[in-house]
């Protein structure tokens, strides 16, 4: 596929299970044994990723330029969250995605997440390359 072909309704999940490394007090975002958002986070955007994975062509990516999450429900160790993202809006090479965050009791998250797709290769030559102030 290529971009042209990314429309809304592609949809990505992500599960995992709340260990010792995901809580707030092991990211440093807090002193508590719940999932720090940090984390919660990393988990909306990998379900992004998720969703438009088989519709980039080949050398494309894509990367993260915006999120707006409320990070709503205490999840501690050894519960099972999902995250999941619905691409709602194309417009050119940028993307946005609603996502929500749910555990055994509910919703633990909810948002947006942007992105932009890229070519892989120029857009890791640039990022070695002195920026201009």
């Amino acid at each position: 596929m290529n971009i042209s072909e990314l429309s809304p309704g592609l949809t990505g999940q992500i599960e995992t299970t709340v260990t010792d490394q995901d809580l707030a007090c092991a990211l440093g975002s807090g002193d508590v044994t719940v999932l720090g958002t940090p984390r919660m986070i990393a988990l909306a955007e990998a379900a992004t990723v998720k969703a438009i994975a088989s519709a980039l062509a080949e050398g494309q990516t894509s990367v993260g330029t915006r999120i707006d999450v409320r990070h709503l429900a205490a999840s501690p160790k050894g519960r099972k969250i999902s995250a999941m993202a619905e691409l709602v809006e194309v417009n050119g090479k940028a993307l946005k995605f609603n996502i929500e965050a749910h555990d055994d009791y509910g919703l633990v998250a909810d948002g947006t997440v942007e992105r932009f797709v890229v070519d892989r290769a120029k857009f890791t030559e640039r990022a070695h390359q002195p920026r201009k102030a």
